[in-house]
């Protein structure tokens, strides 16, 4: 353990009502928030006195109920402006790939779709003609299915994408694949089961023998702000909906969601 350094007691003390109201869906009487950070209301009244003259909390007059105030607002805004989303999704991506054994990978969405921008690659790496810089299919990987479902019709690029997709679905009618969607109806099909399940998934329909999961990353706004991937060969890796790989996997990617300021379900 690192040696713990000294601070200040009171102020440590007096975050855990900052912390309560962080979480709370509204204002909280004065009772109700002293009893959930663990002390007498006339103890937290003094530090709530505090907070409101450095604006970090604000009392409804007629409620008497306290709230966040505008100077915890701007600092929660400059710390979301300051959060680079790959960078915090690299930095958890080895334990993960100790924990699941596969190879792991980062992708967002790019001028031509979603790109992949990151590999983390396990003992057991499954061979694949992939590069930093490619550019996955929509319906026929995991990350082009993640991000179909979760940005089509709720985000800036949703015209891209509309396109992107259309396109697709006339080379898979071309080539006369039966393994993937062919019309527009079975396109939003499997992309409203993507987005029920909350995670992606394909097998053998990328490159043979191989599965792969995505799960989507929010950000505080709740757009997609990039796909966690998980592949391998079918020979050891899980493809089931609450396998050894899909679990974690999804864990991951709500807890980075989480960190992001993402405060969906």
């Amino acid at each position: 353990m690192p040696p713990q350094r000294a601070g200040i007691q009171s102020v440590e003390v007096g975050f855990s009502l900052l912390g309560v109201l962080g979480a709370a869906s509204g204002a909280l009487m004065l009772r109700d928030l002293a009893a959930a950070a663990g002390m007498s209301a006339a103890k937290a009244h003094r530090y709530l006195v505090s907070f409101q003259r450095l604006g970090l909390v604000t009392q409804d007059a007629g409620s008497t109920r306290y709230d966040l105030g505008p100077a915890a607002l701007k600092l929660g805004l400059a710390s979301l402006s300051r959060l680079d989303s790959v960078k915090l999704a690299r930095q958890r991506l080895q334990p993960l790939t100790e924990q699941i054994g596969q190879t792991l990978a980062l992708a967002v969405w790019g001028n031509q779709g979603p790109t992949i921008v990151h590999w983390e690659e396990s003992p057991q790496a499954v061979t694949v003609n992939l590069r930093l810089g490619d550019v996955m299919p929509l319906l026929s990987s995991a990350t082009g299915l993640c991000f179909a479902a979760f940005m089509l019709n709720r985000h800036a690029s949703q015209n891209r994408l509309a396109a992107l997709l259309q396109d697709e679905l006339a080379r898979t009618q071309k080539l006369g694949r039966k393994d993937l969607p062919t019309s527009m109806a079975e396109a939003t099909a499997l992309l409203d089961e993507v987005r029920q399940r909350g995670l992606a998934r394909v097998v053998d329909t990328l490159l043979p023998g191989v599965a792969g999961f995505c799960a989507p990353v929010f950000d505080a706004d709740g757009h997609l702000a990039l796909g966690m991937v998980a592949l391998g060969s079918l020979a050891t890796f899980d493809p089931a909906w609450d396998g050894a790989v899909a679990r974690p996997l999804a864990a991951a990617a709500r807890q980075l969601s989480s960190d992001l300021g993402f405060r969906g379900a």
